[in-house]
């Protein structure tokens, strides 16, 4: 009787070593591809480094050695100067024009419109939106089309009409002037939530109208937390415009109580005509009011672009 043996498998695996991989070739349109990304990558923050070496120069330096590429008498008085730290005699003797200006004042008016701007655009935006993608009523879609055509007028040929309407209605240097004439109408952002609230499920507002909830419930219950990130954007948006708008708050923002921040850089700018510029002084203002977009595109930039593509709904 003979016996078998059975001789288990060994457990250990001996894996071949895998091939290293060869680095890709560096390839004509590749180098030509990397050097035309470098190129554009610093002609576009080249700017954004030019304020800031000017806004780390001394004025009389800078008249100087207007050519330099680093700071010229490098110090923080253009800052001092616009913060309001820096004395008139201080601010001379560093180059500045002796003007000031209360940079808290103005940002404030700059919060106050832009903010108030976007909560208008923003609410008057959905309800419209929700009107036009979700609800059925006669004339809809013709309506649409008339809304629409509001994006191909360009907004140099409403200022006027706009203009003499706050004036008529005692608006000017007020922030209800600024505010009103684009507070309750957004062709671009009715236009941006329409489109996406008509990908929203259908199902789902069935399902919550067997359940007793009318028109008003939907929107505020149903549609607007599923469209939260179109909505966000659409504030950014409108908000980043606000803040950086310029034209419209000069003709009807005269006084310093309401005028925002960056009409109050164009008269820092001219403070003292006979004199010479403050670029320094201008260039750290300007820096210190990019600071707050600045700070919104690293925090909501991911989020801008995936809602502006229409990733769809988590």
């Amino acid at each position: 009787m003979t016996r078998t043996a059975i001789l288990a498998p060994s457990s250990a695996v001996v894996r071949s070593p895998k091939p290293r991989g060869r680095r890709p070739r560096l390839s004509p349109g590749r180098a030509l591809a990397w050097t035309y990304l470098a190129v554009f990558l610093l002609i576009t923050l080249f700017p954004f480094y030019w304020i800031l070496r000017t806004s780390l120069s001394n004025n009389y330096a800078l008249l100087a050695h207007p050519n330099s590429l680093l700071p010229v008498g490098l110090t923080l008085g253009p800052f001092e100067r616009v913060l309001g730290f820096a004395t008139p005699a201080q601010a001379i003797a560093q180059g500045g024009s002796g003007a000031s200006i209360d940079l808290g004042l103005y940002l404030r008016n700059s919060v106050i419109y832009a903010g108030s701007l976007t909560i208008c655009v923003v609410l008057s935006s959905v309800l419209a939106a929700y009107a036009f993608a979700r609800l059925r009523w006669p004339g809809r879609d013709m309506v649409f089309s008339l809304f629409l055509t509001a994006l191909m007028v360009p907004g140099i040929m409403t200022l006027l009409p706009n203009f003499v309407l706050i004036h008529d209605l005692g608006l000017t240097n007020t922030f209800a002037g600024l505010i009103l004439p684009g507070a309750l109408f957004s062709a671009f952002g009715i236009f941006f939530l329409r489109q996406f609230m008509l990908g929203l499920s259908n199902e789902i507002e069935q399902a919550a109208r067997i359940d007793g909830l009318g028109p008003f419930g939907l929107l505020f219950r149903i549609t607007i937390p599923m469209t939260s990130g179109p909505l966000i954007t659409l504030a950014l948006l409108t908000f980043i415009n606000a803040w950086n708008d310029y034209f419209w708050p000069l003709l009807i923002a005269n006084g310093p109580g309401v005028r925002p921040l960056t009409v109050a850089l164009g008269v820092f700018e001219q403070a003292s005509p006979e004199s010479q510029q403050d670029f320094a002084g201008l260039m750290a203002a300007a820096l210190v009011a990019a600071l707050p977009m600045l700070l919104i595109f690293v925090i909501f930039g991911k989020r801008i672009v995936n809602s502006i593509g229409f990733t769809g709904i988590k």
